[in-house]
């Protein structure tokens, strides 16, 4: 009879645990593809796989790849063939992501050609230590560019030397030297600046290179306003119109004092009559009645 019970209540076991299993199966079976379609999947992305330096460019061992997951970066490369060959415009550092706004078109080859945008030019200017900011003009920065010398056709001679702001917001691509002859043959280094310009800008520095001038004055690459300039001549400078505005006259308050007048002057006559004596006072411009 137990034993009999015994068997009875391993057969209800059993069919109970068969039970649970094939429902767990089924809820997996269903569930199971929704909670695996909720994670994001990874993917193979390229980054550099050391430091590279602006103007290089990427062959296959300069390149490498990690799984990221979630959301990718705009513009991030999976396939190491689409970055190999093409010229790198902004350095990369290793393990960063490679993304196509940091690379240069395809075909573009390296070197700073790759890093002139579409419908822009490059023009190179020479300059010495002063005109270029003292050597602090590096590739990144915004430049304004100033012109100095006689403009042609000036009629009052004695203004002298006249200085404007011939273009300003203008990016510096690259600053470094070239060695150049000078007057006596011997070869001495050049500071050159080369300037991202459009074709218009690039003819007006070509023409002013020549002509006049050119100092560089940095300015602050947020700052892109267009400061509204009348220029500068050397006459101005000793007629005082460059000096600080003359302090506003001061305006006396309401509640200023009022400085009382002078008292008038007071005359006092005593008249004797015998042993009387009568006081009369008088006051000055004052009429006898």
């Amino acid at each position: 009879m137990g034993h009999s019970m015994n068997k009875r209540l391993q057969m209800i076991l059993l069919t109970a645990f068969v039970i649970a299993a094939l429902c767990s199966y089924a809820v997996y079976k269903v569930v199971g593809p929704r909670l695996m379609s909720n994670q994001p999947k990874a993917v193979r992305v390229v980054v550099a796989a050391a430091d590279i330096k602006l103007g290089s460019v990427l062959h296959e061992t300069d390149l490498s790849t990690v799984e990221m997951q979630g959301g990718l970066p705009k513009g991030a490369i999976t396939d190491p063939k689409d970055a190999v060959g093409r010229g790198v415009i902004s350095d990369l550092f290793q393990g960063e992501p490679i993304l196509q706004s940091r690379l240069a078109a395809p075909g573009a080859g390296g070197g700073m050609a790759s890093m002139i945008h579409p419908g822009m030019r490059a023009c190179a200017i020479k300059v010495d230590e002063v005109a270029g900011v003292a050597g602090f003009v590096t590739p990144g920065m915004h430049v304004d560019v100033l012109i100095s010398g006689n403009p042609p056709g000036t009629t009052d001679v004695t203004a002298g030397p006249k200085v404007k702001t011939l273009l300003q917001n203008i990016e510096v691509l690259s600053a470094g030297t070239d060695i150049q002859k000078d007057g006596e043959g011997k070869p001495q280094q050049v500071p050159v600046v080369n300037l991202l310009v459009t074709p218009e800008q690039a003819e007006q520095l070509s023409l002013a290179s020549s002509q006049t001038h050119i100092q560089l004055v940095l300015r602050n690459p947020v700052d892109t306003e267009v400061a509204k300039t009348n220029g500068t001549a050397v006459g101005s400078l000793y007629t005082g119109n460059n000096a600080a505005p003359p302090p506003k006259a001061r305006v006396v308050a309401a509640h200023t004092p009022h400085v009382a007048a002078p008292a008038a002057k007071v005359y006092l006559v005593q008249v004797y009559n015998g042993s009387k004596r009568n006081d009369q006072k008088f006051t000055e411009g004052e009429e006898k009645q």
